[in-house]
């Protein structure tokens, strides 16, 4: 299934369709674990879901544990086992490693824009979502992912065409 190609304001919906779901699971102060996810709660976002593992280090690196069919058309391969060094380029790979870094310091989603430029793709962008992920309810071990692929003219992100 390839990845649909949206309005940003389907994509807004989608994203507080899931951040609705994920706020459901948390215990009190306490964040959901992957073991409370069910997919059948999101079925219709499945396409461009991540489940980003944490890897622990000096420094702290992330690894692309599950990607949906649909994000095999925004990378134009399979990403799915894949550390960020080996999606992207240095500075893409340098972008997401300080948001995922937010999210998992912080323990609290972050959300933004992403525009494929790098990739050769400057008319399209990423509306993201990410959700941290606690195996014992505040160490963040993996992070939520949804990204909804959206054709807007050249969004700045800081990121460049390698």
């Amino acid at each position: 299934m390839a990845a649909q190609i949206g309005a940003p304001a389907a994509a807004i919906r989608a994203h507080e369709e899931l951040f609705a779901y994920w706020s459901s699971l948390r215990r009190g102060a306490g964040l959901p674990a992957r073991a409370d996810i069910h997919p059948a709660h999101f079925k219709r976002l499945l396409p461009t879901i991540s489940l980003i593992d944490v890897v622990p280090g000096a420094p702290v690196d992330y690894r692309i544990r599950l990607a949906g069919t649909g994000l095999y058309t925004v990378y134009g391969r399979e990403i799915t086992g894949r550390r960020l060094a080996e999606v992207y380029n240095t500075a893409a790979a340098d972008y997401w490693r300080s948001e995922l870094g937010k999210v998992a310091a912080e323990g609290r989603p972050g959300v933004g824009i992403h525009n494929l430029a790098w990739r050769g793709a400057s008319h399209l962008s990423i509306v993201w979502l990410r959700l941290p992920l606690a195996s014992n309810g505040r160490d963040v071990d993996m992070i939520l992912g949804y990204d909804a692929v959206v054709g807007l003219a050249q969004v700045p992100t800081g990121i460049r065409a390698a």
